[in-house]
Protein backbone atom coordinates (compact mmCIF):
# COMPACT_ATOMS: atom_id res chain seq x y z
CA UNK A 1 0.00 0.00 0.00
CA UNK A 2 1.33 3.15 -0.97
CA UNK A 3 0.57 6.44 1.17
CA UNK A 4 1.81 9.28 1.96
CA UNK A 5 1.21 12.26 4.63
CA UNK A 6 1.13 15.38 4.19
CA UNK A 7 -0.71 18.61 6.01
CA UNK A 8 -4.59 18.56 5.97
CA UNK A 9 -6.24 21.18 4.02
CA UNK A 10 -9.47 22.43 3.99
CA UNK A 11 -9.96 20.52 0.65
CA UNK A 12 -9.58 17.48 2.48
CA UNK A 13 -11.89 17.98 4.79
CA UNK A 14 -15.35 16.55 3.53
CA UNK A 15 -13.49 13.32 2.91
CA UNK A 16 -12.09 13.03 6.57
CA UNK A 17 -15.44 14.27 7.91
CA UNK A 18 -16.40 10.89 5.79
CA UNK A 19 -13.89 8.48 7.36
CA UNK A 20 -14.67 10.02 10.71
CA UNK A 21 -17.76 8.82 10.45
CA UNK A 22 -17.15 5.51 9.25
CA UNK A 23 -15.02 4.79 12.60
CA UNK A 24 -16.50 7.00 15.54
CA UNK A 25 -19.74 6.27 17.10
CA UNK A 26 -19.42 10.36 17.79
CA UNK A 27 -17.91 11.88 15.14
CA UNK A 28 -16.49 15.20 14.90
CA UNK A 29 -18.89 17.23 12.28
CA UNK A 30 -16.98 18.88 9.14
CA UNK A 31 -17.24 22.36 11.26
CA UNK A 32 -15.14 21.05 14.00
CA UNK A 33 -12.58 19.84 11.39
CA UNK A 34 -12.78 23.64 9.85
CA UNK A 35 -12.96 25.48 12.87
CA UNK A 36 -9.46 23.62 13.76
CA UNK A 37 -7.44 23.81 10.86
CA UNK A 38 -8.25 27.61 11.05
CA UNK A 39 -6.34 27.75 14.18
CA UNK A 40 -3.00 28.85 14.69
CA UNK A 41 -1.51 26.13 17.36
CA UNK A 42 -3.27 23.36 15.93
CA UNK A 43 -0.99 20.43 13.19
CA UNK A 44 -3.63 18.24 11.22
CA UNK A 45 -2.00 15.87 9.16
CA UNK A 46 -3.56 13.57 6.62
CA UNK A 47 -2.69 9.99 5.16
CA UNK A 48 -3.53 9.30 1.65
CA UNK A 49 -3.83 6.44 -0.72
CA UNK A 50 -2.59 6.21 -4.06
CA UNK A 51 -5.64 7.64 -6.36
CA UNK A 52 -5.50 10.63 -3.00
CA UNK A 53 -8.47 9.35 -0.87
CA UNK A 54 -7.69 9.91 2.88
CA UNK A 55 -7.23 6.69 4.67
CA UNK A 56 -6.07 8.30 8.24
CA UNK A 57 -5.57 11.36 10.06
CA UNK A 58 -4.22 12.77 13.46
CA UNK A 59 -4.41 16.26 15.10
CA UNK A 60 -2.39 18.37 17.27
CA UNK A 61 -3.32 21.24 20.02
CA UNK A 62 -0.06 23.11 21.06
CA UNK A 63 -0.08 24.71 24.12
CA UNK A 64 3.49 26.23 25.29
CA UNK A 65 5.42 23.10 26.39
CA UNK A 66 2.29 20.64 25.78
CA UNK A 67 0.77 19.22 23.24
CA UNK A 68 -2.52 17.42 23.10
CA UNK A 69 -2.96 14.42 20.47
CA UNK A 70 -6.83 15.73 19.67
CA UNK A 71 -7.43 12.76 17.29
CA UNK A 72 -6.31 10.20 15.47
CA UNK A 73 -8.10 7.93 13.23
CA UNK A 74 -6.72 5.14 10.18
CA UNK A 75 -9.38 3.59 7.96
CA UNK A 76 -10.78 -0.04 8.30
CA UNK A 77 -9.55 -0.90 5.04
CA UNK A 78 -6.37 0.28 5.86
CA UNK A 79 -5.58 -1.12 9.49
CA UNK A 80 -2.45 -3.74 9.66
CA UNK A 81 -0.22 -2.08 7.34
CA UNK A 82 1.65 0.60 10.81
CA UNK A 83 -0.32 3.94 9.56
CA UNK A 84 -0.78 4.35 12.75
CA UNK A 85 2.52 4.02 13.51
CA UNK A 86 3.62 6.33 10.81
CA UNK A 87 0.84 9.35 11.25
CA UNK A 88 2.18 8.69 15.68
CA UNK A 89 5.64 8.97 14.06
CA UNK A 90 4.35 12.25 12.07
CA UNK A 91 2.34 13.65 15.17
CA UNK A 92 5.92 13.55 17.44
CA UNK A 93 7.69 15.34 14.93
CA UNK A 94 4.85 18.24 14.58
CA UNK A 95 5.80 18.40 18.42
CA UNK A 96 9.03 18.88 18.42
CA UNK A 97 9.74 20.78 15.65
CA UNK A 98 6.87 23.26 17.82
CA UNK A 99 9.61 23.48 21.26
CA UNK A 100 6.92 21.10 23.19
CA UNK A 101 8.62 18.62 25.48
CA UNK A 102 5.17 16.75 26.31
CA UNK A 103 2.80 14.62 24.68
CA UNK A 104 -0.79 13.95 25.92
CA UNK A 105 -4.39 12.45 24.63
CA UNK A 106 -7.20 10.36 26.02
CA UNK A 107 -8.07 6.73 24.39
CA UNK A 108 -10.81 5.12 25.16
CA UNK A 109 -10.64 2.77 28.03
CA UNK A 110 -11.40 -0.40 25.69
CA UNK A 111 -9.62 0.37 23.13
CA UNK A 112 -6.20 -1.89 23.62
CA UNK A 113 -5.00 -1.48 20.44
CA UNK A 114 -4.22 1.86 20.26
CA UNK A 115 -3.10 1.53 23.91
CA UNK A 116 -0.59 -0.97 23.04
CA UNK A 117 0.59 1.76 20.18
CA UNK A 118 0.97 4.94 23.07
CA UNK A 119 2.54 2.72 25.38
CA UNK A 120 5.49 2.48 22.05
CA UNK A 121 5.86 6.03 21.92
CA UNK A 122 5.93 6.22 25.51
CA UNK A 123 2.86 7.00 26.51
CA UNK A 124 2.18 6.26 29.76
CA UNK A 125 -1.96 6.36 31.94
CA UNK A 126 -1.45 8.60 34.53
CA UNK A 127 -5.25 9.13 35.32
CA UNK A 128 -9.26 8.12 34.01
CA UNK A 129 -11.79 10.73 32.91
CA UNK A 130 -15.38 9.36 33.50
CA UNK A 131 -17.56 9.23 30.95
CA UNK A 132 -15.50 11.27 28.23
CA UNK A 133 -17.27 9.36 25.08
CA UNK A 134 -20.41 9.48 26.93
CA UNK A 135 -20.30 5.98 26.58
CA UNK A 136 -17.22 5.10 28.04
CA UNK A 137 -14.36 6.10 30.64
CA UNK A 138 -11.20 7.67 28.74
CA UNK A 139 -7.53 6.83 29.95
CA UNK A 140 -5.60 10.10 29.79
CA UNK A 141 -1.92 8.99 28.59
CA UNK A 142 1.15 11.21 29.11
CA UNK A 143 4.54 10.65 27.49
CA UNK A 144 6.89 13.55 29.27
CA UNK A 145 10.21 14.85 28.04
CA UNK A 146 10.26 14.07 24.24
CA UNK A 147 12.71 16.52 23.17
CA UNK A 148 15.60 14.28 24.69
CA UNK A 149 18.04 12.21 23.57
CA UNK A 150 16.60 9.47 24.95
CA UNK A 151 13.43 9.87 23.74
CA UNK A 152 14.76 10.31 20.31
CA UNK A 153 16.23 7.67 20.39
CA UNK A 154 13.05 6.10 20.90
CA UNK A 155 11.54 7.58 17.95
CA UNK A 156 15.01 6.59 15.90
CA UNK A 157 14.05 2.53 16.54
CA UNK A 158 10.43 2.80 15.54
CA UNK A 159 11.21 4.58 12.46
CA UNK A 160 14.21 1.95 11.70
CA UNK A 161 10.98 -1.13 12.88
CA UNK A 162 9.23 0.63 9.90
CA UNK A 163 11.98 0.31 8.02
CA UNK A 164 12.55 -3.45 8.28
CA UNK A 165 9.30 -4.09 8.13
CA UNK A 166 8.63 -2.62 4.53
CA UNK A 167 11.47 -4.54 3.40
Amino acid sequence: MTVSIRRMTRSDIPAVAALEAEIYPQPWSPRVFFDELAMANRRYLVAVDESSAPIGYGGLLIVEDDAHITTIAVAPRARGHQLGTRLMLRLVDEAVDTGTRHLTLEVRASNDTAQRLYDRFGFEPVGRRKHYYKDEDALVMWATDIDTEEYQDRIVEIRRSLEEVGS
